[in-house]
């Protein structure tokens, strides 16, 4: 287990889950600043928040088959909006999910041949409970015999681990901090739920799981999780042939191939789930943000004298952001809704003709072809016509 790694000191006492209200005494500004980020609210009972549910479910839709008291619980905000109605100890999905971007219902029904576990769990959604598949990544220490949970999003345990000793005794040796770990375990945090794989003991007492069961921050999540398996070449539902990730909620997938992740860096290196100002709970902006290890002549590149000289498009344009060609919206989460991918890699426009993917140029340019991309880098000195 996770606490099994904190100091000898602790060994005659065994931490557990409390919550994250008890971290607020002492933590006051952090746990004002966190109770408002989709992380503290990705889950929410509309009977508590009715203005939780984003649409008006008095228009009737021929998607909507359910009224607002079937709703038990609200999933996200952002992107898209899903129900689940409570049956027994479980939560299942009802079958239509509203597409926050375009203001629509669509459909939702997880098919065949996408998710590695839909073989094991009938096609209807009534025989799809949300604690295997779902719940382990939105709360704190679910229970898997119980169904119960300490609370439900991602509290402060979820990622400094059970805080009963601690908030008893506060010491910096009886808490994980990630921020303390070394980059891998620091980054496993965020990994365990942003990624996509499957535990390495599945089935688990008759189950199929969709989250790591057992992990605790502190301990080795390779030991409970393995990552989705991508043969290079081939486009799945999962990935890209070049290995980049397809859709959302794999952005540890795509870190841990990166160059950044081998160095050193860490999520929480650009992001602070605390909750910040910024755009994905970004540090700074990402226009400040990149550039602050990555200014010009920066031995972390680019090299060249300007960032315009590096771009080739105007200061302050998309063109010139650093995330639009080097974190291309290419990975789907609703729809032709995309967000950011995480390998940092310049995907170029040779790809999209050897490959069948898409590339960082023709996101902004779409009305253009990869050809005319590639003709166009061509012209940039600075690129090598190696790596092209």
């Amino acid at each position: 287990m996770g606490w099994l790694l904190l100091p000898a000191t602790l060994a005659a006492q065994t931490p557990s889950y409390v919550g994250s209200a008890e971290c607020k005494t002492c933590h006051t500004q952090i746990y004002e600043r966190w109770k408002t980020t989709r992380m503290a609210n990705v889950v929410r009972d509309p009977k508590e928040y009715p203005e939780s549910i984003i649409p008006d479910l008095s228009k009737p839709d021929p998607l909507v088959k359910f009224t607002k008291n079937d709703i038990a619980f609200v999933y996200g905000s952002k992107w898209k909006q899903r129900y689940f109605r409570k049956q027994g100890n479980d939560y299942y999905p009802l079958p239509a999910q509203w597409d926050v971007v375009h203001k629509v219902w669509r459909a939702y029904l997880v098919k065949a041949g996408t998710d590695w576990w839909v073989p094991y769990y009938p096609g209807d959604n009534n025989n799809r409970p949300t604690g295997p598949l779902c719940d382990g990544c939105h709360s704190v220490n679910y229970n898997i015999e119980a169904k119960t949970v300490t609370e439900w999003n991602v509290g402060c345990e979820k990622c400094h681990g059970p805080g009963s000793v601690h908030a008893s005794k506060p010491s910096r040796t009886n808490i994980v901090n990630p921020a303390r770990q070394d980059p891998v375990r620091a980054s496993d945090v965020c990994i365990q739920c942003h990624s996509q794989g499957q535990p390495l003991a599945n089935p688990i007492q008759g189950k199929y799981y969709d989250w790591p069961v057992g992990f605790h921050v502190g301990s080795d999540l390779s030991h409970y999780w393995k990552l989705e398996e991508h043969k290079e070449g081939e486009t799945t539902f999962t990935h890209f042939p070049d290995g980049t990730a397809h859709k959302n909620r794999m952005q540890g997938n795509d870190f841990v191939s990166s160059v950044m992740y081998t160095r050193g860096v860490t999520c929480f290196s650009c992001h602070d789930v605390h909750g910040t100002s910024n755009d994905a709970d970004l540090l700074k902006p990402a226009s400040v943000m990149c550039l602050e290890c990555h200014g010009p002549k920066s031995p972390n590149g680019p090299h060249t004298a300007t960032i315009e000289q590096h771009t080739h498009h105007k200061p302050g344009s998309s063109g010139s952001e650093c995330v639009g060609c080097h974190m291309p919206k290419i990975e789907t989460t609703l729809g032709d809704v995309m967000v950011r991918s995480h390998t940092f890699r310049f995907i170029s426009p040779s790809l999209t003709e050897k490959l069948k993917m898409p590339n960082s140029c023709n996101t902004c340019h779409a009305d253009k072809s990869a050809e005319w991309a590639l003709d166009e880098l061509k012209k940039w000195p600075e690129v090598s016509p190696w790596r092209l």
